[in-house]
C-alpha cells in the first residue's frame, strides 16, 4: 500500500480555501443586488429605472456563469478557481433567482461528491481569521493580518470580475453562434438575438430547427408562441423568487418562505405561475400536456414537496421529544435506585409507618426490614455474577428420620 504524495492532501486544502472566500465575494454580491433594489425602492423614477436596467444586467450575467454547471464536461475539467467563482455567484443569487437556486444545489452535490466538502459548511467556516488575529502577539501582527485578509479579499474580488468577464464573452459568443444556426426560426418568429438567453425559448426553437414532420414544427411553434409571451410578461430571466414568494404564499395554504430553500419547489411555483399566465392569456397548450394539466401538475408537486417538509419537521421533533423522555426516564430510574435504601429514605418510611397507628415495636420491626432490603428491585437482575451452585443434600438414614416426621421433603 503506497503512501500518499501530499497531493491530495493540497487539492482538499485549496480548494477549501477558495469555497471560503467564494463565500465572503458572495456576500458582497448579496449585498450589491440588495443596494440596487433600495435604490430602485427609493429613487425617482429614472433613477429606479437604471436600477433595475443594473439588476437586470447583473442577473443575466449571473446566469451566464452559472449556465456551465449543469453539464457534466464542464465538471470534468473544471478548476478550483473555477467552481469557487460559479459557487459565489449561486451563493450571490440563489435567495433571488430560481435558476441561481438551482446551480447552488447542483454545486453542493457535485464539490461534496468529487471532493467530500459541504459547500454549507465551508461558507460558513471563516474562523480561521479570527483564530489567527486571537493568537497574534501584539496589535501590530493583528493589524497585519487584517491587512493580508483585506489584501486576499480584494485579489480574489479582482480574479472573480476577471473570471465573470470571461464567463459572460463566452456565453455571448455561445449565443451569437447559436443565433446563425437558428437564424430562420428567430426571422419565422421575430425572436430578437437578446431573448436566446431565454433557455426555455432557446430549446424552443431548437426543437422547431430539427422537427421533421409538420405536427412537430406546428407543436414547436406553439411552445415558441407561450415562450414569447411569457418573456413579455416576466422578462428574459423569468420571474425572480421575490415574485414566486409573494405569489404562492398567498395562493398556496401552508406555503411559507422557508419552503423556496428548496430548489424543485422554487421550479413548481414557477411553473405553476408560467401555467396561470398563459391561462389568463388564451393559450391551451398541446393535446399531450393541457395548460389546465401543467397547473394542476405543478399544484400537486408543490403539496407533496411541502407534505415532505412537514414530515421532516416532525420526525424531527417527535425523535427528539422521544430521545428527551427516555433520558428523563433513565435520569429518574438512576435517582431513585441511588435513593433506595439511604437513612433519609428509612427515615421517611419510619415516618410514614408511625401515622399508619402501628406501635413503636412494629415500626421498629419493618424498618429494620427495609434496612436489610436496601437493594433497588432493578439491580436484582445485575447482581448474580457467578453461576447459581446446587444446594448440598443430604442422603440416608437422615433423610428417611426427616420424612417420618414431618412428610415428603420440599
Amino acid at each position: 500500500m503506497s503512501e500518499s504524495d501530499g497531493m491530495d492532501e493540497l487539492l482538499d486544502g485549496g480548494m477549501r480555501q477558495s469555497l471560503m472566500i467564494a463565500s465572503r465575494i458572495a456576500e458582497t454580491l448579496a449585498r450589491r443586488r440588495q443596494e440596487s433594489q433600495r435604490q430602485q425602492e427609493h429613487q425617482d423614477a429614472q433613477a429606479a429605472h437604471e436600477a433595475q436596467a443594473r439588476l437586470t444586467a447583473d442577473r443575466s450575467a449571473a446566469r451566464a456563469a452559472l449556465a456551465q454547471v449543469n453539464k457534466d464536461q464542464w465538471w470534468d475539467k473544471a478548476q478550483p478557481h473555477d467552481i469557487a467563482t460559479a459557487h459565489a455567484v449561486a451563493e450571490g443569487w440563489k435567495d433571488h433567482d430560481p435558476a441561481a437556486l438551482a446551480a447552488s444545489e447542483k454545486i453542493r452535490q457535485e464539490v461534496f461528491t468529487r471532493y467530500g466538502i459541504d459547500t454549507r459548511e465551508a461558507g460558513k467556516d471563516s474562523g480561521y481569521l479570527e483564530s489567527d488575529i486571537q493568537h497574534a502577539a501584539t496589535d501590530k501582527a493583528r493589524q497585519d493580518a487584517l491587512e493580508r485578509s483585506h489584501e486576499e479579499t480584494r485579489t480574489a474580488a479582482t480574479e472573480h470580475e476577471k473570471a465573470m468577464g470571461l464567463l459572460a464573452a463566452a456565453r455571448a459568443e455561445e449565443l451569437r453562434a447559436q443565433a446563425v444556426t437558428l437564424a430562420p426560426e428567430m426571422e419565422r418568429h421575430q425572436v430578437p438575438a437578446e431573448y436566446l438567453a431565454n433557455p426555455e425559448l432557446a430549446q424552443a426553437l431548437q426543437t422547431a430547427h430539427t422537427a421533421k414532420t409538420p405536427a412537430a414544427v406546428a407543436a414547436a411553434d406553439a411552445t415558441v408562441q407561450e415562450r414569447m409571451f411569457l418573456i413579455g410578461k416576466d422578462g428574459i430571466n423569468g420571474p425572480d423568487l421575490d415574485q414566486l414568494r409573494k405569489e404562492t404564499t398567498a395562493n398556496i395554504n401552508g406555503a411559507g418562505d422557508s419552503h423556496f430553500k428548496d430548489p424543485g419547489f422554487a421550479k413548481a411555483a414557477k411553473d405553476m405561475h408560467e401555467a396561470k399566465l398563459l391561462a389568463e392569456g388564451g393559450f391551451t397548450g398541446s393535446e399531450r400536456t393541457p395548460v389546465e394539466q401543467r397547473y394542476q401538475r405543478a399544484e400537486k408537486e408543490l403539496f407533496a414537496r411541502m407534505e415532505s417538509v412537514g414530515r421532516d419537521i416532525e420526525t424531527r421533533v417527535t425523535g427528539n421529544l422521544s430521545r428527551r423522555l427516555k433520558d428523563q426516564g433513565l435520569k429518574t430510574e438512576s435517582t431513585s435506585a441511588a435513593d433506595y435504601g439511604s437513612a433519609e429514605r428509612n427515615e421517611a418510611f419510619a415516618v410514614s409507618l408511625a401515622t399508619t397507628g402501628a406501635n413503636e415495636t412494629q415500626v421498629r420491626g419493618r424498618a429494620a426490614a427495609e434496612r436489610s432490603e436496601g437493594t433497588h428491585p432493578s439491580a436484582a437482575v445485575t447482581m448474580g455474577k457467578g453461576a447459581a451452585k446446587a444446594k448440598r443434600t443430604r442422603t440416608g438414614a437422615a433423610v428417611g428420620a426427616d420424612r417420618t416426621k414431618s412428610g415428603p421433603a420440599r
